[in-house]
């Protein structure tokens, strides 16, 4: 092994991220990766600095520049760098020129260069980057940027809301309280002098809360005389929509240098109380919840790997589709955070950045006051919506602090993303960790431990876990019979047995495990191809012996004689990935089964399920496909094909790529022999058995409605699973909804 392979895998299983230490003195800048045609992990250099963004110069460029950028946007290292505006040209100032990294900086700013500012440089020679797809295990995006009172830089080193009153000491989340802000190693309470809503708007915002309410004042003032409080030196001055307390004014005017001098004439300490979004509320009206209709959304997050971030995507006209992120800003995303019942945004992704949608793209140029009740009230331009879905807007925002994390953890992995889990759980009046039951441990499962653990999507799912020494205290099975949708925020979420367990493998070795990813693959298909190339055909079944072996036939051809004919209803299915890895088998090449009759590979043996419903939702007639060759059939401009399966090549699909199964291959129909001329309905579903992780699951259904006379056959309303609003979907009954349904 190398020693930078082995410095490499130290850095992964041997470190701990901590935040890096930033000389007082260095400007304050923050990086994005920008630009066209790209992935998450590469493009254009943007800088923000001084309230606005703009680039960094090609000139004198080098991979060490390269590997400071990648480390501070998290990634592990920096792969190779680009020059002459690769990822098209930005806008704005080019701050940095000439830039001489060792490597080693923990920020741009501390490169020397000409000073921030100082270029001759234009825009074609802005530079991009390609970073590895490898995070840095535990990296969190911080927001550094200094908030300027007259000229004097103060950096907010942390804020809480410290619960008071002892009815709120114990609610999860905690909603209610002074807020103290963490100034040279004490926590000091800020003066409610000047305080307003607008400054308690963006402390709930930045708490995972999207408003906030009024409180009872008088039993804070009885508090306030028994203890007497330390007051921070500094005023606070919001507008009501930053995203965070370090980006609002701090000092009034008419105050020198912003300060109070620590004292607060006749005020109090500030309090706030928030009001946390349905899904984080701490004690729900349950009783009500049947009663209670909740309003079609106009407006949900997609692709994301935790709760809270995703692709914004919006309803109009029935149909559901994206936002172009032509002048995507932080106010715009907070607006659309708030909405979902978050907080504000801490993220305003874009180029795709958390997959591409699909669908049209309904919203470009979009302009915020920042105090909409929706997205769909802001501005935009609608005589501009020529983007592509490379160009989708995303969003992360602040969530509320739940402590999911503390109740699950992984041990006994190679790295943070992988381990045995272990839960955390109450016996006897006292905490125990102990292991889940593997049995019907699957990829649904794997995905909400992820999700609670901030590790992103699942990439595998365990059902043994020998190889991985966990805790030995933590042997004992305490979780069984877990069953997950997906969608859960916590392991504890989902159906599993009570304290009566079930496990008959027991826990220790036997024990469920994970490991983690950042990114996954999404695989969609294109219902406009299958529309437009259905057909039917007779075919005799002497030709149909290879598809009759491999069960591609309606289970009456097995009486059929070799003279008589299959009536087949075929089509053609173009199948993307539009997630941000490629899609792989499960499967290794060494488990591959060779069918020598079509003489190929099938990587995985259910690929896709073809079925034909009465418009009562009754199953007439179904087929199915192996994934004899998963290849990159064709690819978006500027993408290369990565996967081919000649000569027992690698199977999979890349980011970007499709594959195609054209309708004159076999087993790419549904044997429709027996079945009555009608009306119908058509369903695919991809990856069915969840076989391999995707970012989104409710995706890998297309319906269609189907009319056959006997004599011709065609597919029209043809659409993806979570495309249509809920009322369209009615009129497709008895199916699978849009989030597909547990095995």
């Amino acid at each position: 092994m190398s020693v930078y392979v082995y410095m490499l895998l130290c850095m992964c299983v041997c470190e701990v991220y901590s935040a890096p230490h930033i000389p007082a003195d260095t400007p304050r800048i923050q990086l994005r990766l920008a630009g066209d045609k790209r992935k998450h992990n590469e493009g254009r250099v943007e800088v923000f600095y001084s309230g606005e963004w703009g680039t960094v110069c090609d000139d004198d460029f080098s991979i060490h520049n390269a590997q400071v950028v990648c480390r501070e946007l998290g990634y592990l290292e920096a792969m190779s760098w680009s020059p002459s505006s690769k990822y098209g040209k930005g806008e704005g100032r080019v701050w940095f020129d000439n830039v001489h990294c060792s490597g080693k900086e923990s920020t741009l700013a501390l490169c020397p260069s000409n000073g921030i500012g100082v270029s001759d440089c234009k825009h074609s020679e802005d530079v991009g980057v390609v970073c590895s797809d490898k995070r840095i295990p535990g990296f969190k995006f911080v927001n550094t940027l200094p908030n300027h009172v007259e000229n004097l830089n103060i950096q907010v080193e942390d804020v809480r809301i410290r619960a008071i009153l002892s009815s709120y000491r114990k609610r999860i989340p905690v909603t209610e309280g002074y807020v103290e802000v963490k100034d040279g190693g004490k926590w000091k309470q800020i003066c409610s002098a000047a305080w307003n809503l607008q400054n308690s708007r963006v402390i709930c915002g930045m708490f995972g809360f999207p408003g906030e309410r009024k409180y009872n004042a008088r039993v804070y003032k009885m508090f306030a005389r028994r203890r007497k409080p330390s007051y921070w030196d500094y005023s606070v001055n919001c507008t009501g929509n930053e995203a965070h307390l370090s980006s609002c004014h701090l000092g009034q005017a008419g105050v020198a240098g912003g300060k109070t001098n620590g004292t607060c004439g006749g005020g109090l300490p500030v309090v706030v109380s928030c009001v946390p979004g349905r899904a984080f509320a701490p004690t729900p009206l349950s009783g009500f919840r049947k009663a209670f209709r909740q309003e079609q959304p106009l407006v949900r997050l997609r692709g994301g790997a935790i709760v809270g971030e995703g692709r914004v995507e919006v309803l109009r006209g029935g149909e559901w589709g994206t936002i172009c992120d032509d002048h995507w800003s932080l106010l715009a995303s907070s607006v659309v955070c708030r909405e979902l019942g978050f907080g504000t945004a801490k993220e305003s992704l874009s180029g795709g950045r958390l997959g591409q949608g699909m669908g049209p793209v309904h919203m470009n140029e979009v302009q915020c006051s920042g105090f909409e009740k929706s997205i769909t009230e802001c501005f935009f331009n609608k005589e501009s919506l020529g983007c592509s879905h490379e160009e989708d807007a995303a969003v992360r925002c602040n969530v509320p602090e739940m402590g999911f994390q503390e109740q699950l953890r992984l041990r006994g992995g190679r790295n943070p993303f992988e381990g045995r889990v272990e839960v955390l759980v109450e016996k006897n009046g006292s905490l125990a960790w102990g292991t889940v039951c593997s049995d019907g441990w699957g990829t649904m499962e794997a995905m909400v431990v992820c999700r609670q653990l901030g590790l992103g999507f699942a990439s595998n799912a365990f059902q043994e876990t020998w190889y991985w020494p966990g805790d030995v205290s933590a042997d004992r099975v305490v979780m069984s019979g877990v069953r997950c949708s997906g969608t859960e925020m916590t392991l504890s979420h989902c159906l599993h047995h009570g304290a009566h367990l079930a496990c008959p493998k027991g826990g220790g070795r036997n024990a469920a495990g994970v490991s983690c990813s950042e990114t996954a693959p999404d695989l969609v298909l294109n219902p406009q191809v299958v529309e437009q190339t259905t057909y039917m055909e007779d075919r005799p079944m002497f030709m149909l012996q290879c598809a009759y072996e491999e069960n591609c036939l309606a289970s009456g051809s097995s009486d059929s004689p070799a003279n008589s004919y299959r009536r087949l209803l075929r089509f053609s299915s173009q199948i993307h990935n539009n997630g941000q890895s490629d899609f792989r088998p499960k499967a290794g090449r060494h488990s591959w089964v060779w069918h020598d009759c079509h003489r190929h590979y099938h990587s995985m043996e259910v690929f896709t399920h073809y079925d034909l419903f009465s418009l009562n939702g009754t199953k007439v007639a179904e087929g199915h496909k192996a994934s004899f060759c998963l290849e990159d059939s064709e690819c978006d401009e500027g993408i290369d094909k990565r996967y081919e399966c000649a000569n027992f090549g690698e199977q999979g699909i890349t980011v970007g790529c499709w594959d195609t199964y054209r309708h004159d291959i076999d087993c790419q129909w549904v044997d429709i022999t027996d079945i009555k001329p009608g009306d119908y309905i058509f369903q695919v579903v991809i990856n069915p058995n969840y076989e391999v992780p995707e970012s989104d699951y409710s995706n890998n259904i297309m319906k269609c409605r189907c009319r056959y006379d006997g004599n011709r056959v065609w597919m029209y309303s043809c659409h993806n699973g979570g495309s249509l609003s809920s009322e369209s979907e009615q009129a497709f009954p008895g199916l699978l909804s849009n989030q597909v349904t547990h095995r």
